[in-house]
């Protein structure tokens, strides 16, 4: 690595309607570097890796992108792309129903003439594929790979168009901790080939395992850059950069109050997935009291959101057997909207895909599991509909200039706060929450989990899924560890830990 510039991006400046997204930004990075942008949701560095990848094109914006020591002046993606940056967002831009060669020379085709090459697609298809250690069929469809392995096929995508600067955008959010290694592992040899990345990433601790620089935005400015090899990068450091104040505690502090009365239990609780023809859940025994929050952890796979599913409602139609009690009585639901009923609500870990209408404003997403509260003879009272939202707006601290505005426009954190909103409008004594702070930085995750300690302590009862220890550590009075579909073990926080619960999480 060296410290010559590949990227130059010279006082950006870009405007929405109402919004000043970016204010006279600067960011550079060497070439041959792993450089980490990190900021809050809402800070800017998505809209700027857009300018930088051509999809706000040269006009939209004020400032200089300087590439390879180039003036660039970029009319859309392909232009970024031709002069050799890629990028792969989090959602990934692969169709499913393709093959894998197929998806990598999407768009710049291998011809012959006015034919494709496919010969010759495949077998540079397969050299690719080796450059990225994926050991799989090009003729494959990309339905048929994990996450990890469609996210290698992306990176192989890129890696075909020659490209020099190649951009990650939350490139771990659905990765488990072997897939995490294998692309930092791959980053760290694509450094060795000369291939330059920037990694746009919420998570600390992977910015102090992989990161040589660090950028840090702020509310649409750059606040600084950091240089990871000398020392200047800690946590503390990056989060006091972040939010602009220092979080002592990441995890509010609470008192656990012991009570008695249990308001939700699961005995011998068994779930069939007949699409995948296999047992996902045996023989479950688990309780939650009142005002108490429970954890439950586990690895991808183990059978924690399949078992939130089977308990609300069972919207995936597992054949189910066991016993379920809300406040003692015994109950089963057969659609979420019995769950409801009974003061049960549930927020989704993909609150893009199943929790909110992106394209509805907020505050049709936050009246939109409780329509009948606002409702006269079946049509919504707008005026009551207006009251509602402004109230979760204030309580919940949504960022958002009005509750007119689309929820696709914004933030993660903001969007989390608005799929809360939804079910607290349920009123439920019941919240189970899954993945609540994935995808949303620090300073958000601390609002979330004040919310979520402000509602316990009003006597709701909170089951909380998570992946990430600490946060189990953190905010949980009592530990459910889940493996293979089984309960392996139940620990008060007092003495749980790390190596205890991966333990029990590895059991079976």
């Amino acid at each position: 690595m060296n410290d010559t510039p590949l990227l130059e991006m010279k006082n950006i400046t870009k405007e929405f309607p109402g919004v000043k997204a970016l204010d006279n930004v600067s960011f550079r990075v060497a070439a041959g570097e792993i450089h980490c942008l990190v900021g809050e949701n809402g800070a800017g560095k998505s809209t700027l890796m857009k300018i930088l990848s051509g999809v706000y094109p040269h006009g939209e914006y004020s400032g200089d992108i300087l590439f390879g020591g180039e003036l660039q002046s970029f009319g859309g993606i392909r232009d970024s792309e031709n002069t050799g940056i890629g990028i792969i967002y989090q959602e990934l831009a692969l169709i499913p129903e393709m093959t894998v060669y197929e998806n990598i020379f999407i768009g710049h085709e291998i011809k012959n003439g006015m034919m494709v090459d496919w010969n010759e697609t495949i077998r540079q298809a397969s050299e690719m594929l080796k450059k990225v250690k994926l050991n799989v069929n090009p003729a494959v469809k990309v339905k048929e790979l994990g996450v990890g392995k469609q996210q290698l096929v992306e990176i192989a995508k890129a890696l075909s168009k020659d490209v020099r600067l190649l951009i990650l955008d939350e490139p771990t959010s659905a990765l488990n901790e072997d897939d995490v290694a294998n692309l930092f592992d791959l980053l760290r040899d694509l450094k060795v080939q000369g291939v330059t990345c920037v990694m746009i990433t919420h998570k600390l601790k992977e910015i102090m395992e992989i990161a040589d620089s660090v950028t840090v935005l702020r509310d649409g400015r750059t606040i600084c850059t950091l240089n990871a090899r000398n020392g200047e990068v800690s946590e503390n450091v990056l989060i006091k950069h972040m939010v602009g104040r220092e979080i002592d505690n990441i995890y509010p502090k609470r008192e656990h109050k012991r009570s008695e009365e249990i308001t939700f239990e699961v005995k011998d609780w068994c779930a069939y997935d007949p699409a995948r023809e296999r047992d996902i859940l045996k023989n479950a025994n688990f309780y939650v009291k009142k005002g108490e929050i429970v954890g439950f952890s586990g690895l991808m796979g183990s059978g924690r959101t399949e078992l939130a599913l089977s308990i609300f409602g069972n919207p995936e139609r597992y054949h189910l057997q066991g016993e379920m009690f809300v406040y003692g009585e015994k109950m089963q639901f057969h659609h979420p909207e019995e769950a409801i009923n009974a003061g049960v609500a549930y927020v989704s870990e993909d609150r893009k895909r199943n929790g909110l209408i992106l394209i509805q404003d907020v505050k049709q997403n936050v009246t939109l599991a409780n329509l009948r509260e606002i409702a006269q003879r079946g049509v919504v009272d707008d005026n009551a509909e207006i009251k509602i939202a402004n109230e979760y707006k204030d309580s919940l601290n949504i960022k958002t200039p009005t509750i007119e505005q689309k929820v696709l426009n914004l933030s993660g954190g903001n969007q989390q706060k608005v799929s809360l909103a939804k079910w607290l409008f349920v009123k439920p004594n019941i919240l189970i929450l899954d993945e609540p702070t994935r995808g949303i930085d620090v300073g958000a995750k601390y609002e979330i989990y004040t919310i979520m300690n402000r509602l316990v302590e009003q006597g709701m009862s909170i089951i909380m899924i998570s992946s990430e220890l600490p946060e189990i550590l953190g905010m949980s009075d009592r530990v459910y560890i889940v493996s293979a579909g089984e309960i392996t073990g139940e620990l008060p926080i007092e003495e749980a830990t790390q190596e205890k619960i991966m333990h029990l999480a590895t059991k079976n």
